[in-house]
């Protein structure tokens, strides 16, 4: 069965046409058959969760947990189905006509572009607390246990013979957090000059091996496959990948990083469709429960709950200095200077080709 994409004026002008993600199409498919017959009046409700790579086991989990609360609080049997993939490619199948109830993505900007489409009402970032990120996360090095390169740093990342794993910031949001991170190091090192800062980055991306469309696929490359000798990930990818295999691998906290924070959002278009508003906002409101804030930090995210953050205050170093968002204008703002066609990316990645 292939999916149903809603006619969008001038659409393709605008929008890249991304494949889905084969998992994430599979659900967003199976979403839609189920949404036919389910969201009726004394029928189970069906919601979809259109979500980034690394949030997968968290989400699973999640969904259990607030199936059961929903159950309990209104007597509604719920069922929550689950996407991943890329956050920007997600943002703009959802765009393209994927069904999704809600979206919980990597950044603002790829719920920003659901707003420009009417999808999402002006505001979004306002509904929920903490500028509708209920769990926030930073970016740290993933090497291999013993450390054979000595990475310690940012700086550890240009030099010879060092091969780095990282997903492309045009269709990851996590990437798009790693080069920030990175960029400020850079910046801050070299004294607020940008052309260094190029430079630099020219100089890391040169290094740079596999770059996967999503966070979850360059965390496949670097800790399955045996590929790199550092991954530049997501705290919370990198914590799983530490207990998953036990002795294997090491995280190093670079002296500068980013604070990350992923945003939800309601898909108002969808949900008033659907029926399902009330159901998604609380779905969304539900993760800033004592639960679900526990459940986070025990999937390697940083609770937003500053007490249940402070109780897992020894598995989140604070010693890193991190820059926000804010430091570089807001999302639009960045995504427009580094990650846009012709922006900072594609002249320190492509230039001189």
């Amino acid at each position: 069965m292939e999916l149903k994409f809603k006619k969008k004026l001038g659409i393709l002008a605008t929008v890249t046409v991304l494949a889905v993600t084969a998992a994430g199409c599979g659900s967003m498919i199976f979403a839609q058959e189920r949404k036919a017959g389910d969201n009726k009046e004394d029928g189970k409700k069906t919601i979809t969760n259109v979500s980034y790579d690394p949030t997968r086991e968290f989400y699973e989990e999640y969904n259990q947990l607030f199936e059961e609360y929903y159950k309990e609080t209104y007597g509604i049997d719920v069922e929550v189905v689950q996407s991943h993939g890329g956050s920007g490619s997600q943002a703009r199948s959802v765009v393209e006509g994927a069904e999704a109830d809600v979206v919980t993505l990597a950044l603002a900007h790829d719920i920003s572009l659901l707003e420009q489409f009417g999808m999402i009402e002006e505001g979004w970032e306002n509904e929920f607390s903490d500028d509708s990120a209920p769990y926030t996360s930073t970016i740290v090095l993933l090497v291999r246990a013993g450390n054979e390169k000595q990475i310690a740093d940012w700086n550890d990342l240009v030099k010879p013979g060092v091969n780095v794993i990282t997903p492309d910031p045009k269709s990851s949001g996590g990437a798009g957090w790693n080069f920030l991170a990175a960029w400020d190091y850079a910046l801050k090192n070299y004294d607020g000059d940008e052309e260094k800062a190029k430079d630099f980055m020219k100089t890391l991306y040169e290094n740079v091996s596999v770059m996967d469309s999503g966070a979850r696929g360059a965390t496949t490359t670097f800790v399955e496959n045996g590929q790199g000798d550092v991954l530049i990930a997501w705290e919370n990818e990198a914590i799983q990948a530490m207990k998953e295999y036990p002795g294997s691998y090491e995280i190093v906290y670079p002296s500068v990083s980013i604070l990350a924070q992923p945003s939800v959002a309601i898909v108002d278009e969808n949900a008033r469709k659907d029926g399902t508003e009330e159901i998604s906002r609380e779905y969304l409101e539900y993760l800033y429960s004592d639960a679900a804030q526990e459940l986070i930090a025990s999937k390697g995210f940083r609770p937003v709950n500053e007490e249940i953050l402070k109780e897992h205050s020894a598995d989140f170093p604070q010693s890193m200095e991190l820059c926000t968002i804010d430091d570089f204008g807001g999302w639009d703002v960045a995504y427009e200077k580094f990650f846009a066609d012709d922006g900072i990316f594609d002249e320190i990645y492509l230039g001189g080709e």
